[in-house]
């Protein structure tokens, strides 16, 4: 092991205790999830962002108006998320160190989605196995902008592969990036920088549309989030591709068919996936009944099936356990264990 000189032991015993917060936070969302009777973050960030959008698409018409008062709720939402977080965090330390470590765990793993990813997709799946093509219509809307009524079940399928291999960036391998990069950071922590991150991508998903009313205001969110994900997303594909074992047909086909994706993002998030699927994403979607063409990601080499989809749910835990144990192993090495005073 190599020993830093200079290194203060109060500097590596914090991001000793950070890195344990992101292990434990996330095996936490592993078992349980989000508990359905506890208040979210996100409710709240959800509950402000709709609060604010109502007074502001009352009161401002103008363009000009309404991107400014986008930049105000963008940068608002983001620093006030992550300033909350790290204010709690203080707050708890006050009482007790432990304390503020179960707090920290709590609200990280509200940052992670891996096992809500999971849970809707079973839920959809059990009713489509069963052949009750209408449950599973009923429950994927409640996942998915698209229209549902009338999706075949090939549809179906592809609408929750899609989802969930769209959703594995922004939901839970982004968080941890920020989660990891908190950790490095004396006297910021994993907590605030993950949740300053889900701020962003829960104001992408309420207002980050082209569409009105929100082409205006959700300009600046959108922008934040795809710049705040690019990375995280970059990662997660070079991930992929070496759990495949195939990376140089991974990027080739990545390259060919990402870029024509209008998200930055999850064009390559999806295409990923598809490859090491060995299926093929994308393809006509209605909106409003409104028909909207999406590039084809992928090779079709092997139809979707639910055991693709479980697969994709595999594959985002093994990328998630792969950054966390690089995070671990990458620490030990770079610096001696000390033993921390009680």
């Amino acid at each position: 092991m190599i020993t830093l000189m200079g290194r203060n032991d109060t500097v590596v015993g914090w991001t000793i205790a950070q890195l344990l917060i992101c292990s434990l936070a996330a095996l936490l969302d592993f078992l349980i999830g989000d508990p359905v009777d506890w208040l979210h973050p996100v409710q709240v960030m959800g509950w402000a962002i709709a609060r604010y959008t109502k007074e502001v698409l009352a009161r401002f018409k103008s363009p000009v108006a309404q991107r400014m008062a986008g930049v105000i709720l963008g940068m608002g939402l983001i620093l006030g998320s992550g300033a909350a977080g790290w204010l709690i965090g203080e707050m708890a330390r006050q009482i007790h160190p432990l304390l503020e470590r179960g707090v920290g765990v709590i609200l990280l793993a509200s940052c992670f989605a891996t096992r809500s990813l999971r849970n809707a997709a079973e839920s959809v799946l059990e009713p489509l196995r069963a052949g009750n093509l209408d449950g599973a219509r009923s429950l994927l809307s409640r996942y998915v902008g698209r229209d549902t009524a009338n999706l075949t079940e090939p549809e179906i399928l592809r609408a929750v592969l899609e989802t969930v291999t769209e959703n594995a960036t922004d939901g839970a391998m982004a968080p941890l990036f920020y989660a990891l990069v908190g950790a490095a950071l004396p006297g910021i922590g994993s907590v605030p920088l993950a949740l300053a991150y889900k701020a962003a991508s829960t104001l992408d998903s309420m207002v980050g549309y082209r569409e009105p009313p929100y082409t205006y205001l959700g300009w600046f969110s959108a922008r934040v989030e795809d710049g705040l994900t690019w990375l995280p997303c970059r990662l997660t594909v070079l991930t992929l591709s070496l759990i495949s074992g195939r990376p140089f047909r991974v990027w080739r086909i990545c390259l060919r068919d990402a870029p024509e994706d209008p998200s930055p993002n999850s064009g390559w998030s999806e295409c990923a996936y598809a490859v090491v699927l060995g299926v093929q994403m994308g393809g006509t979607n209605y909106y409003r009944g409104v028909a909207k063409q999406k590039p084809l990601l992928g090779d079709a080499i092997e139809a979707i099936a639910p055991s693709k989809i479980e697969q994709a749910l595999r594959l985002t835990r093994y990328c998630f356990l792969s950054w966390l144990g690089i995070a671990l192993l990458g620490f030990s090495l770079l610096f001696e264990p000390i033993a921390l005073k009680p």
